[in-house]
């Protein structure tokens, strides 16, 4: 069990679909991000309408950041968004867009 101060570190791959490219979703997620300074991960264009997140860190960071991604920002609209457990992956170190 990998730990991150004290707490258990987890990771999700995420994917979201609506109106989430070309507004501005994975610069606001980045934004986000930031404020949770032991996450890591990515998040990227997948198709026109659908981005992918992988997130890991801390178990409440990434669950602040997954409920970050279940809207987006204000001008998102997200209509679907699906959340699997992935495994950890040992060479991420920061959080950014891909």
């Amino acid at each position: 069990m990998n730990e991150q101060n004290g707490e258990k570190e987890v990771a999700f791959r995420v994917l979201v679909e609506g109106r989430v490219t070309g507004v501005g979703f994975r610069w606001s997620a980045l934004s986000y991000a930031r404020k949770l300074p032991d996450l890591k991960g990515y998040i990227s264009n997948v198709t026109p309408g659908c981005v992918e997140a992988l997130v890991q860190g801390p178990q409440a960071q990434v669950d602040s950041m997954l409920e970050w991604l279940k809207t987006g920002p204000s001008y998102a609209r997200v209509d679907s968004y699906k959340c699997v457990e992935y495994p950890l992956n040992e060479y991420l170190t920061i959080f950014g867009i891909k």
